[in-house]
């Protein structure tokens, strides 16, 4: 069987069904420009706000062309931290659109949507999942303790200013927990001025250093959303699980919190 360093899964997402997840920073620490206090691969160790080439698209390429047939709705580059620190971010997209069939997705925490680089990479991604957790620069930086170097309104003008250039299928994920539960109206304002396609309500169902929600309160939050018109809300609850085996397990439970199919 074939050994991968960089690739894992594939794993089954409540938001992209099938997905295969390249990793393109691959360290034995998360690479970050946040330290959330929901994430599911630990804390970080030092913040990265500055874009580096962690591995070479050659040795992703190596990997993709390993693969072994395998059913996958989508390619989707995560992992440990955050994807566009990567910055060869958009060779990797074109180099893996060359060779596979599949759609691309990025999942990114909008903290260098404000470079214009990291747009122009982004935009080459069929899906962009980008985060928004909170609504005020206060509860930024209580729920995603980011770098001093990021401001909430230059991650928030980030996400604007993609948004309105990008082709692809756009959609905000926000993580509710006990500490922004009651910011839903906020960030359901804030939605209405940036219109993705789609609002994906999330709540830490993985292991994390901080508790999910109940379904009865997610109902409730979802209730702030349920009339932004043409936009549609989907729910980490309301999604029924489906059970993928990955070919990577170990790298697969390491980079999603142990858990495979949330």
């Amino acid at each position: 069987m074939n050994k991968y360093k960089y690739i894992y899964g594939p794993v089954f997402s409540w938001r992209l069904g099938r997905s295969l997840g390249i990793d393109p920073l691959s360290q034995a620490e998360k690479v970050c420009t946040y330290d959330c206090l929901y994430c599911q691969v630990g804390r970080a160790s030092e913040f990265k706000c500055k874009r580096s080439v962690f591995v070479s698209t050659r040795e992703i390429m190596e990997e993709i062309k390993k693969l072994p047939p395998v059913g996958i709705d989508y390619i989707t580059f995560s992992g440990r931290g955050e994807p566009t620190l990567a910055l060869n971010l958009g060779e990797m997209i074109r180099a893996v659109k060359d060779v596979r069939k599949e759609k691309i997705a990025v999942i990114t925490n909008s903290s260098l949507l404000n470079e214009k680089e990291v747009r122009e990479d982004l935009a080459l991604a069929d899906l962009v999942m980008a985060k928004l957790d909170a609504g005020t620069s206060g509860s930024f930086q209580s729920i995603n303790n980011p770098s001093p170097d990021i401001k909430f309104e230059d991650m928030l003008l980030g996400i604007k200013k993609f948004r309105r250039g990008y082709k692809g299928k756009f959609a905000l994920q926000i993580m509710f927990v006990e500490k922004n539960k009651n910011e839903a109206i906020e960030l359901a304002n804030l939605c209405r001025e940036i219109k993705p396609a789609e609002i994906q309500i999330n709540t830490p169902l993985r292991p994390s250093g901080v508790s999910p929600l109940s379904k009865e309160e997610l109902k409730e939050i979802i209730g702030c959303f349920n009339n932004i018109d043409g936009v549609k809300v989907i729910s980490v609850y309301d999604v029924e699980k489906k059970k993928v085996i990955p070919f990577t397990k170990e790298d697969t439970c390491k980079r999603r919190g142990k858990e495979l199919n949330k």
